[in-house]
């Protein structure tokens, strides 16, 4: 008899060992379904509201570093992601040759300051001219004033001899020495009437040369000032063989070393700007309905696991980053490209 229940007591208990296994089994899968059902509710409703996209990256202004003016690379101030504030030497060049040019500038800039000084003395020998030429005239006026009276006189005293000598109550002597007294007046008058003339066609010339003078001073006025340009755009050449950084930020890429040939508009490195970073993000057009600017956003990026920043949508770009592309796409009439 007892052989026999044995076996049965045995069957007995392996079944519900299996059994009691089993409802585990269940109770797991329906906590991992009542669980996924929930997690895929809460994602559900969550996307109803929000959306979201792993096509993203973290953007900020970076300023190029150029050369302004050729020449050799005398000395590399940086390195490669280094912080430099506004200001900073970053490169130096070798400015012998501007320094040359500034040399030159200077030197050109005294020959035409003595030149001014040249046509200043001229212009105030011209008016000094002028003035004796002035004088020397008013001179000769007063003279032919004082030779006009001389004239009358001796007119009148030629005329009175002359019905002298009709009636021979003088001399043939004293009647030919008013003669000679009368023209000896009308040859002065003449004379001074001839230097009048010289006088005042040498107050002309004079004249015109002082208004020649006073146009070369022009001319060497305009020659200074064109001078000192040169002068200023030599120095202001000479000072861009220091070359530093536009603004506070990060130095990346450096393209050139000691002893390097640039060129005038050659770029040297960037300069990634201390300024306030954005997101660029890419959504598809099926995501884009509910969005606006203004809109609260959260951020995760990898370098920072477990952080949520905060921010907000600042605007749309009018056009994907392909149309900004070298050489974006042509889609031909008839040809639709459809995101989804």
């Amino acid at each position: 008899m007892q052989t026999q229940i044995k076996p049965a007591v045995e069957i007995n208990g392996q079944e519900k060992t299996a059994a009691k296994k089993n409802r585990g089994f269940i109770f797991v899968l329906a906590a991992l379904v009542i669980g996924g059902g929930a997690f895929g509710s809460v994602k559900y409703i969550h996307g109803l509201h929000h959306e979201e996209t792993d096509d993203a990256q973290i953007d900020a202004d970076v300023s190029p570093v150029i050369a302004r003016v050729s020449g050799y690379v005398k000395e590399v101030r940086v390195r490669d992601n280094q912080f430099v504030k506004k200001g900073d030497t970053l490169v130096m060049l070798d400015d012998r040759d501007l320094a040359i040019k500034v040399k030159q500038a200077e030197n050109a800039l005294h020959a035409a300051q003595a030149n001014r000084g040249v046509a200043e003395a001229a212009a105030i020998a011209a008016q000094a001219g002028i003035s004796s030429a002035e004088a020397q005239a008013g001179t000769i006026e007063a003279q032919i004033e004082a030779a006009k009276i001389n004239l009358w006189r001796a007119n009148q005293d030629f005329e009175r001899y002359a019905n002298l000598a009709k009636e021979r109550s003088i001399t043939q002597q004293e009647f030919e020495q008013a003669t000679a007294s009368k023209q000896m007046a009308e040859r002065q008058l003449e004379i001074l009437a001839k230097q009048k003339a010289a006088a005042s066609s040498q107050t002309r010339l004079v004249t015109s040369q002082s208004g020649a003078t006073a146009k070369q001073i022009n001319v060497a006025n305009a020659g200074i000032s064109q001078r000192q340009t040169d002068l200023e755009g030599a120095k202001l050449n000479q000072s861009y063989s220091v070359i530093t950084a536009p603004e506070d930020g990060v130095l990346s890429k450096i393209f050139v070393q000691p002893g390097q040939y640039v060129a005038a508009g050659q770029s040297l490195f960037s300069v990634v700007l201390n300024t306030t970073p954005w997101v660029v993000a890419n959504f598809k057009e099926t995501q884009l309905g509910k969005m606006k600017a203004g809109q609260k956003v959260t951020v995760r990026a990898d370098a920072y696991p477990g952080q949520k920043l905060a921010g907000e949508i600042t605007s749309f770009a009018p056009a994907t980053g392909s149309k900004f592309s070298l050489l974006p796409p042509d889609n031909a009439s008839g040809n639709f490209v459809k995101v989804v």
